[in-house]
């Protein structure tokens, strides 16, 4: 009914898997781990400069969102990034929310791009922050909690 305790002559650990070795599963590096929250940050970051670009059309919003877009596919292995368009407007109509929500989500990619030691991905998710924050500061409402 019960498996018997084992001892330290017996052939493993209580603690070990019913797979086996531990080379039974895959497992990713931390740069892969880095690599794949990295890309899922600027992703994220692009679907929301996606939705301002819908709400605020400017060519310095053009060329960001192709940045990241360079980025997010660098990091995938080259494969392109399918993006949605947005016929519609931004789920939230206040540029002001969608630029928190961008600068938050800039910030996180710039903690990982330096914890993986990404120098491009860094200086572009710094580079959002702060068109990020100069939009907010110009319209009264960046926050400086948190």
């Amino acid at each position: 009914m019960y498996e018997p305790i084992r001892t330290p002559s017996s052939r493993g650990s209580a603690h070990s898997t019913m797979a086996g070795t531990p080379s039974d599963f895959p497992h990713r590096s931390r740069e892969e781990e880095l690599d794949i929250q990295l890309a899922a940050h600027l992703a994220a970051l692009l679907a929301v400069t996606d939705e301002l670009r819908a709400a605020v059309p400017s060519a310095e919003l053009d060329s960001a969102a192709a940045r990241l877009a360079q980025q997010v596919s660098r990091l995938r292995g080259g494969r392109t990034l399918v993006r949605a368009t947005l016929a519609a407007g931004p789920a939230d109509p206040r540029p002001s929310v969608l630029h928190e929500r961008a600068h938050a989500l800039a910030g996180r990619a710039l903690l990982v791009a330096a914890s993986r030691a990404d120098t491009a991905a860094a200086i572009l998710a710094a580079q959002r922050m702060d068109a990020h924050a100069a939009a907010l500061a110009g319209a009264g409402e960046l926050s400086t909690a948190g």
